[in-house]
């Protein structure tokens, strides 16, 4: 919180809600042997497959918004219990293209259903998924996700009395 604040800041909301709602998927999809990380990699890849789309790891990573590595490492895990498959992209020998398998597909569909659920709980007190509050809420949020965010410059002796690029 901030000195200035009466309340919570903005970011601090921001944190307790993906955290609220990390815990809450994490919770409703362990039954089907995923996690949360887990859910947003097979339900991005479900989506973008129904798409017509065979993404590699790293437009998966900027499609969710993932380290690279973080995506490499989850479908690694993905791929062991038999929910994706992993091939080379015959037009770039250093990409690695990912897919649902047959199983994986039935489960990410179970799950899709299960979190939508669960999003329907989240959004009730704003009127549900299709009231315009919560269409509002959502734009909000884009604008914020689209916003770059930068860390800020470190104050020393070097920088004092200069202003950023």
């Amino acid at each position: 919180m901030s000195k200035g604040s009466p309340g919570p800041t903005p970011g601090f909301l921001v944190w307790r809600l993906a955290n609220k709602w990390r815990v809450a998927v994490d919770r409703a999809v362990a039954p089907l042997g995923l996690t949360h990380a887990q859910y947003s990699l097979v339900a991005s890849l479900y989506g973008m497959q129904r798409a017509g789309e065979r993404p590699s790891q790293r437009r998966l990573a900027d499609h969710t918004g993932l380290e690279a590595l973080y995506v490499s490492k989850l479908a690694r895990a993905l791929e062991s219990a038999g929910l994706v498959e992993r091939v080379r992209d015959p037009r770039d020998p250093r990409a690695v293209q990912v897919a649902l398998s047959e199983r994986g597909r039935v489960v990410t569909r179970q799950a899709i259903e299960v979190v939508q659920g669960l999003l329907e709980q989240l959004l009730e007190p704003l009127g549900g998924l299709d009231d315009p509050r919560t269409r509002a809420f959502t734009d909000e949020l884009t604008t914020l996700l689209d916003a770059p965010l930068a860390p800020p410059v470190p104050h020393d002796e070097s920088t004092k009395g200069t202003t950023p690029p």
